[in-house]
């Protein structure tokens, strides 16, 4: 059984250790400029049309959560 088990731990590291890597390009200080830069936006909406997307159906979500749940609290429900 340990030999077993011995055997699948050299496996598993020999493929991950061999699988290639992809070579991305450092963004770390294009996008730290992007964040710092004074343009009068919230920072959460600094990262473009898709974060104001992102945001707007968060909200839309949230109010219609809240209004759910309020809406549920306090109609009266039917008696069998």
């Amino acid at each position: 059984m340990l030999r077993n088990l011995w055997a699948l731990r050299q496996v598993s590291q020999k493929t991950i250790s061999t699988a290639s890597r992809r070579h991305m390009a450092n963004k770390v200080k294009e996008k730290q400029k992007l964040f710092q830069e004074d343009n009068g936006l919230p920072v959460y909406l600094k990262g473009g049309p898709m974060d104001g997307f992102l945001y707007r159906f968060t909200m839309a979500l949230t109010v219609f959560g809240t209004g759910y749940v309020i809406y549920e609290l306090f109609v009266p429900r039917k008696s069998n």
